[in-house]
């Protein structure tokens, strides 16, 4: 099918994008992780895309890295997964991140994506584990430490987004526990 698309950035929505190939502008529906990737309007790119191909629908999907796209491939091979809800795992968690809950069977981590309840966040984990954790880069701390500062931050209302992001820049100089992670969070979110 098609395996990417260089163009121009011809313009931008939440979800989607327009890119200009050759004068011809595909859609493609984006995750906010390749929405935040993309230069300005006019701008060159390449995002590597996806074409899922319903009854009535032809949908392109579009990736800034080719990582991302395997996921959202791979997430496609779920009972129960559509496009829309991988596109919402994949702005959730980044390629590293997904592949750090799968690796430490982190339920909550996906069932806090839209659209992803806990039975559903099971079953990405039963189906995928073995084909997509592989080593995963090592967390500063443990998976149980990072669940519970994760969800201290959120109830002080971080976004999960926002709190991702922070419990991912700190390093090993952090701490071990729940208290000293928040705290070191908490810095990075100021």
């Amino acid at each position: 099918m098609i395996g990417f698309l260089r163009g121009e950035v011809a313009a931008r929505a939440p979800g989607t994008c327009v890119l200009d190939v050759g004068g011809v502008g595909y859609s493609l529906s984006c995750s906010t992780t390749t929405l935040a990737a993309l230069p300005r309007a006019g701008s060159a790119t390449r995002l590597w895309t996806h074409l899922h191909v319903r009854e009535d629908e032809l949908a392109l999907y579009g990736f800034a890295e080719e990582d991302e796209r395997a996921v959202f491939v791979a997430l496609l091979g779920v009972s129960g997964i559509g496009p829309k809800v991988a596109l919402s795992l994949c702005s959730a968690l980044p390629p590293e991140s997904f592949r750090r809950a799968l690796a430490h069977d982190d339920v909550a981590a996906l069932a806090s994506v839209p659209g992803i309840g806990r039975k559903t966040a099971q079953r990405v984990l039963l189906d995928l584990k073995e084909k997509l954790a592989g080593a995963p880069a090592a967390a500063p701390f443990g998976p149980e430490t990072e669940a519970l500062a994760r969800s201290a931050l959120e109830n002080l209302g971080y976004s999960a987004a926002e709190v991702r992001s922070a419990l991912e820049s700190l390093d090993g100089e952090a701490g071990d526990s729940v208290e000293d992670v928040v705290r070191s969070a908490l810095k990075v979110l100021a």
